[in-house]
């Protein structure tokens, strides 16, 4: 990058700015991203300037020309970063103007105001597009685990304490529940964001006869009819980032629903529990423990969630106080938003790739699900069939619990009599309670982990994320 090069100022100034100054308003370090989105808007804002008379078609082509072979060497690497150009829009244009003197017709109409904006909504764009892409592999990659063990019960928990037992293709469907939920909410997004800013200029428009929907067109900011989205405001146009907090909102709550997978998938590779084992190359060992495997892709997704949450406060504080229109503080808007992309992106890929080559310890599970302390709710649901009030019953059975701890047995191994000292209502069919495989068949209402109904919802999910 390019470091000393003298900044190209209006001619309001009689010189460039301190060196210190320079540095410390620079954008290109991070902004630099933006260039295909940059050069896309203004190769169709070339295209309008044509049409309206601004650019004749010799000027335009010399453009469109310029700008694809800047582009192409960025592409490749050869282009070189100018620091003092300030921003990734001022080193193309400069660029593009010392090649052709058309160039220097390329800003007409508009400014850096509402081009800024437009090239972070076309960017957002494709993020989006491309991060529903990795929640869809995730969603398939945990249905399809879920689908390979589809027999595999474990213990349910409330407080990390064993509650009662689940299908594990049910655990992991609630997370594809909740990785839907985030995809609508990107789909959401991506509505507010698919508005056309540029025409808007700094804050005022332009006194020249841009043709604003024409641009919009080109550049597919449409509604589902294919008609024209544009802003109806120039003042709001360029100094909105609402498209950029609902975004970094969105991207804050898949990352806490990441996080959830991850402490999960943490605490099932343990020891403690060992229900799951992830392939080696997913994992890392200890510099100087060398039995240790480490889960080191679900403590860095679970950790990268606190930056996604702060993200979003600091773009929220970055606009809280803005007075209208632009200020100089929205460049700060960049990293906040590169970054919740950056992250929730490679997360959910990783994490993918994770549980894809993660199996499933079944003997554990078996284990862990074989305890008849789950089904205590089960005996209360029990004692309610045969005509007890739901609170007597769970009084009943929490009785039966204490009863079977001081006698050092476990629910399952109490006598008829034993349970019947408690409560004369249980009757010699009240240990078929404790069938583990009986007591999955009942639970199937809607929603449930249910054998019929985890079944149904595998099925569905299946052939839903196929499409």
């Amino acid at each position: 990058m390019k470091k000393n090069t003298p900044v190209s100022r209006s001619g309001r100034f009689a010189g460039g700015p301190d060196a210190d100054v320079a540095r410390f308003t620079e954008s290109i370090s991070f902004d630099w991203r933006l260039w295909r989105h940059d050069i896309l808007g203004s190769m169709v804002h070339a295209t309008m300037l044509q049409k309206i008379g601004v650019l004749t078609v010799k000027e335009r082509r010399a453009i469109v020309k310029g700008l694809e072979a800047i582009g192409l060497e960025i592409k490749t690497g050869k282009f070189e970063w100018d620091q003092a150009m300030e921003d990734v829009h001022m080193n193309i244009e400069a660029e593009l103007t010392r090649r052709t003197p058309a160039g220097a017709k390329l800003h007409t109409g508009r400014s850096r105001n509402d081009q800024v904006s437009l090239d972070v909504r076309l960017w957002l764009r494709d993020e989006i597009a491309e991060l529903g892409g990795e929640l869809l592999s995730l969603q398939r990659v945990l249905t399809d685990l879920g689908a390979r063990n589809a027999d595999v019960i474990i213990p349910g928990y409330t407080h990390l304490q064993r509650a009662q037992p689940v299908y594990l293709a049910h655990h992991l469907l609630a997370y594809v529940e909740m990785l839907e939920r985030d995809k609508q909410r990107l789909t959401d997004c991506l509505e507010r964001v698919n508005v056309c800013p540029l025409g808007s200029g700094a804050i005022a428009g332009t006194t020249l006869p841009l043709d604003r929907e024409l641009v919009a067109k080109l550049l597919g900011f449409v509604d589902t009819k294919g008609r024209p989205r544009v802003s109806q405001n120039s003042m709001d146009a360029v100094s909105d980032r609402d498209f950029a907090v609902e975004f970094c909102a969105a991207a804050a709550l898949i990352a806490v629903h990441l996080s959830r997978l991850a402490e999960d998938v943490i605490l099932w590779a343990s020891s403690e529990f060992n229900f799951i084992k992830i392939a080696d190359a997913y994992t890392t060992g200890s510099s100087l423990m060398p039995q240790k495997k480490n889960p080191d892709i679900a403590e860095l997704t679970r950790g990268k969630s606190g930056r996604v949450i702060g993200n979003l406060v600091a773009l929220l504080t970055l606009l809280k106080g803005l007075p209208m229109t632009y200020n100089r503080d929205l460049q700060e808007d960049k990293e906040r938003l590169f970054d919740s992309a950056d992250a929730v992106l490679t997360s959910s890929r990783l994490m993918a790739a994770m549980l894809k080559n993660t199996t499933v310890n079944e003997k554990a599970c078996h284990a862990a699900a074989a305890d008849p302390a789950l089904l205590a709710t089960d005996l209360a649901d029990y004692l309610v069939r045969k005509g007890k009030a739901f609170r007597q019953a769970h009084h009943a059975v929490g009785a039966v619990v204490a009863l079977a701890e001081r006698l050092g047995k476990k629910l399952n191994e109490l006598t008829l009599a034993e349970l019947q000292s408690v409560d004369k209502a249980f009757g010699k069919d009240a240990p078929a309670v404790f069938s583990l495989k009986h007591a999955m068949a009942r639970r199937n209402l809607i929603g449930a982990p249910g054998t019929k109904e985890v079944a149904k919802q595998l099925k569905k999910w299946k052939t839903s994320l196929k499409a």
